[in-house]
């Protein structure tokens, strides 16, 4: 939707790269003393991507960058704005953007993170639209990554199955006439749910799984509703409905509660698992991947997260997409 401008923001590309480490749900399994088919029928997932040691977040993001701006044929030195929304970045300062910015040659750019939890890319992506329509930026890059192996308690059942590391990025520029245009972007927050998910300075991810459950599958229907009507569509007027990948039973619950076609709703837990920030721009690059997203397809994007945050956008897709990494 464009701004007073009149200029309206499309996604230009999107790339991932995730880390080449497959942990599968057996070794989990003997970590939190369940059988691997309990955690495949809790989650969805049978492996997850966990960096080695050694691995830093910041190189994964940049390769996700550098990727999407080649796939999007836009010069490093034409960004003016580099996001990084994460939870997990390798130093508490310098925040990961202005490393990414440095690393993918995109000197003239400001950079900062965004921390919004699962939501922030999503979070990212209305401020990069938001400065593309006011006129101030020509190109943005917007990247989600998160290494939460890093922050998990071995033996915690209701954590360990279900994250993992990963990143996406996404170019975002001012829309040409006749290509589609990200629409609307609501975004929500409330504190009531804060307690529910928390990572602590120097400690290990917890999390409160039925109470989040119950909350996510809530706000992810309402918001998906909310978007659409800001977007004056319907949902049988979506071709894609492309939620934050936490865990297989929210999404199968969110496509209920709305009477969603299976078939229109993405799902690769089974083999990326819930990378936070990540999940959106990994579960667009493998549905264009695999000839599900192609030109001309309305989107729905929705995400919800610890804070508690949330959000949704519609969008009508554009984007040229690599496998990534």
């Amino acid at each position: 939707m464009p701004g007073e401008s009149g200029v309206g923001a499309a996604i230009r590309a999107v790339a991932m790269a995730v880390p080449d480490r497959r942990v599968s749900n057996r070794e989990i399994a003997a970590l939190v003393g369940v059988d691997p088919a309990w955690i495949a029928k809790r989650t969805g997932t049978s492996s997850r991507p966990w960096a080695a040691e050694g691995e830093r977040m910041t190189d994964y993001a940049a390769r996700a960058a550098r990727e999407a701006l080649e796939l999007a044929g836009v010069g490093a030195q034409e960004v003016d704005l580099v996001l990084v929304a994460t939870s997990t970045a390798d130093e508490i300062t310098p925040n990961a953007a202005p490393l990414v910015a440095g690393m993918i040659g995109a000197s003239g750019a400001g950079a900062f993170d965004v921390g919004a939890a699962c939501t922030g890319w999503l979070a990212g992506v209305a401020m990069a639209c938001g400065q593309i329509e006011s006129g101030r930026t020509r190109h943005a890059v917007v990247v989600g990554a998160d290494f939460l192996s890093r922050f998990l308690d071995p033996g915690d059942r209701s954590t360990t199955p279900l994250f993992a590391d990963g990143a996406g990025a996404a170019v975002i520029s001012a829309a040409g006439d006749g290509e589609g245009r990200i629409g609307p972007v609501v975004l929500h927050a409330d504190h009531a749910g804060a307690d529910l998910i928390r990572l602590e300075r120097g400690r290990r991810i917890q999390m409160q799984g039925q109470e989040t459950f119950r909350a996510a599958v809530a706000r992810l229907s309402e918001v998906t509703l909310e978007a659409i009507e800001a977007a004056g569509l319907g949902l049988e007027d979506i071709d894609l409905f492309v939620y934050h990948q936490a865990n297989s039973r929210i999404i199968r619950a969110v496509g209920q509660r709305l009477g969603l076609d299976a078939g229109r709703v993405v799902d690769y837990i089974e083999r990326f698992a819930n990378s936070s920030t990540a999940t959106l721009p990994i579960a667009l690059s493998v549905a264009v991947a695999e000839g599900r997203l192609q030109p001309g397809a309305r989107v729905l994007l929705a995400s919800f997260g610890g804070g508690f945050t949330w959000g949704a956008a519609v969008l009508d897709w554009t984007a040229a997409s690599g496998t990534g990494s």
